[in-house]
């Protein structure tokens, strides 16, 4: 264990980013919890691909990487493979991962190497300067949107329960101790951990989710999980979600309308997804917190355990002697 504070995981480099960014408070909270961790700092590798929250590795006094567009959890993965004793943290936003990088993304959740990706969406291409993304909200209007976006917008919690994810947890820039506690449960989990940051881009996309998270309206548009607890949620305390059986689907209720054993518990270790699925579409509220978190052999386990079976059962590899079996034909 090592004694670090939140300053000792800072690179000193002049952060540049707008002022008033969401990705300050993102940082601030990232360098509190790996100091809080108790991992020495060169145990750590910041990954990130291309965008404005991709400049993370250059504010980080960790091993890091500033990858291409797209592709960081690919190049994680390899970092993961080849340095098994790494903490691997990748950090990109809705268009780097959900655009160019959906492919990689949905690839790195179903493997399940133990490496968390932090996904800031603002809902808007911000280092290119202002195009709707694949989670900008239909009706946008941008630069290349003018009149509005006519496209439906992607969920990334959602994406990557459905591609099989083991831990999906949703926090915003603005929750400061919230999101340091989502974020110190994915670091502590063992396989690939989704955190979406709800996050505002003061530049061309300001204000997005004021109506969510505005303080003064805040406890009637969040639903906050608790592990083990029920579904409760509003200025009072007076709403909860139950499932509606009939439509298939989670609603909001207020607590005097219905029997108090209707209102769900929320246990994230289901290994059943359904119930995670809705959360992580759920619109009134929106869910925040860890929605899902189930153990599961991570790819590396999974590899070392063939290796072992193959090595028992074959014997040790000879590379030539593979090499020079089965059809082989040589070129004159």
């Amino acid at each position: 264990m090592s004694n670090y504070t939140k300053k000792d995981f800072s690179s000193g480099t002049e952060v540049r980013w707008c002022a008033g960014c969401g990705d300050f408070a993102i940082l601030n909270a990232v360098q509190t919890v790996m100091a809080e961790t108790g991992v020495s700092k060169e145990k750590f590798a910041v990954i990130s691909g291309i965008g404005c929250s991709s400049r993370f590795p250059y504010y980080m006094n960790t091993y890091g990487y500033h990858t291409i567009h797209g592709r960081a959890p690919a190049i994680a993965s390899g970092v993961k493979i080849m340095n098994p004793d790494l903490h691997v943290w990748v950090f990109t936003g809705d268009g780097d991962a959900i655009s160019i990088g959906g492919n990689h993304f949905i690839h790195a959740i179903r493997r399940n190497l133990d490496m968390n990706i932090i996904l800031h969406n603002n809902e808007i291409y911000g280092l290119t300067k202002g195009q709707y993304s694949p989670t900008s909200r239909t009706g946008t209007k941008s630069k290349t949107s003018p009149y509005g976006s006519i496209e439906r917008p992607m969920n990334p919690c959602a994406l990557a329960i459905g591609s099989e994810g083991t831990f999906i947890a949703r926090s915003a820039d603005i929750l400061g101790k919230h999101m340091q506690e989502v974020l110190m449960a994915a670091h502590k989990h063992n396989g690939t951990s989704l955190v979406e940051i709800l996050q505002n881009c003061v530049i061309f996309n300001d204000g997005v989710f004021k109506d969510l998270l505005a303080k003064e309206t805040r406890d009637d548009k969040l639903l906050m999980l608790e592990a083990g607890k029920p579904m409760i949620f509003g200025k009072d305390k007076d709403k909860g979600i139950r499932f509606n059986i009939k439509m298939a689907k989670l609603e909001a209720v207020n607590l005097k309308d219905v029997p108090a054993e209707e209102i769900l518990i929320h246990d994230p270790t289901s290994p059943e997804a359904g119930i995670h699925f809705l959360l992580a579409q759920l619109k009134a509220p929106v869910a925040m917190g860890v929605i899902r978190a189930v153990p599961a052999p991570t790819y590396l386990e999974n590899l070392e355990a063939q290796e072992k079976a193959v090595t028992e059962k074959l014997g040790k590899g000879d590379l030539m002697k593979m090499l020079h079996q089965g059809e082989t034909w040589v070129i004159e």
